[in-house]
Formats: C-alpha cells, structure tokens, sequence
C-alpha cells in the first residue's frame, strides 16, 4: 500500500469509525498528541472520541458523506483536505428536518512506527442549509436565535444551542477568508518543515 492510499484509509476509517460507533476503530486512527477542533470541541483526539462515545449512545449520530481527499506527503508528514457533507435529523418544533453542512475536513498525518496516524482535524464550514424531512411541512426556527449564528454554520449552530451542547465562535468559515488561507498557510508549512529524505 503506497503512503496516499494508507492516509486515505486512515481518513476514511476515522470518519467511518465515528458514524458507525466503531470509537475503538476511531481511536487508533489518532496520533497521541493530536488536536481535533470542530463546532463543539477543541482538544485531543483520545478525548474527541470519547465524547462522540457519550454523544452517539445518547442518540446523537451525524452521518458523513465524503468525496475523495487530496493527499500532499513530505517525508513523514502529509496534510489531506477532505471535502465532506455532514446531516443531522433533529425535530424543529415537532417537525424533524435535516441540518446539512457542506465542509472541508483538513487533516494532518504524521508516520510513526510504519503507520500513519492523525495529529490533527480542523474544519472549515462553507455553508449550510435546513430541509425538512416530509415535504411541505414547516420547521420551527426562532429567527432571532438563529441571527447569533454565522452564515456558513448558522443552522449546524442553531442544532448545537437547541440540544444544549457548546459552540466556538472561532471557527474557520467562507466568510472569515483572511483566518482559513492563514491555516492552509500553517498546515502546509507544518508539512514542510521535516527533512525531505527519511
């Protein structure tokens, strides 16, 4: 297996790994001193997965649709950008609908011992949108709570305030253009600081 497709698999068994509730499966796709920082949390892989753990058996299970990463290696090191969909069901006043979000996952990978492990998962939120499950039925949204909320995550984040869980306002989105070309800036220079030979 060549080091593009092991990343890719490490990547997709990660993400397989927390829909499914496969969290060990998740787990060992973590570097040891990994970083995830997403809507809800910002902190280490090994925790990252155990609250998905808590999360998933409380019946909060988001689904990921994935499209083909683009893997840049050096050395040791390799940052992928992953371009993903995340749906949520949640009933909005009585009314169940679809929190989809359109994303890009942005993964740093290390090699250690031979396997490549994950040292860290940043998001970027593009946009995302409302669809109600039944068409023609309404959900129930107070416009007022939903201003708090930047565009490219405002429903993702009016999901967030209605089941009670934390939101970062910090977060890389189209709308902060100036803060994402700055962590593509940071991950690529990350990448390339090892040594070009092994």
């Amino acid at each position: 297996m060549n080091d593009t497709t092991e990343i890719t698999q490490v990547i997709l068994k990660e993400r397989q790994g927390r829909d499914r509730g496969w969290f060990d499966q998740e787990g060992s796709c973590f570097h040891p001193h990994s970083r995830v920082r997403i809507t809800w949390f910002d902190g280490s892989g090994a925790e990252f997965v155990e609250l998905s753990r808590a999360s998933f058996a409380e019946g909060l299970r988001p689904s990921h649709r994935l499209s083909p990463p683009v893997v840049h290696t050096a050395a040791d090191r390799a940052v992928a950008e992953v371009p993903a969909e995340i749906s949520i069901v949640q009933s909005f006043g009585g009314v169940d609908a679809y929190v989809i979000s359109s994303t890009r996952l942005l993964y740093r990978l290390e090699r250690i011992e031979d396997s490549w492990k994950i040292s860290r998962l940043d998001c970027i939120y593009d946009r995302d949108t409302l669809v109600p499950v039944v068409y023609g039925t309404s959900p129930k949204i107070d416009p007022e709570v939903l201003t708090r909320f930047r565009r490219p995550f405002m429903y993702l984040a009016y999901h967030l305030h209605e089941i009670g869980k934390p939101l970062r306002d910090d977060l890389y989105g189209s709308d902060r253009p100036e803060q994402v070309d700055e962590l593509y800036e940071a991950a690529f220079g990350w990448l390339h600081q090892v040594p070009a030979t092994r």
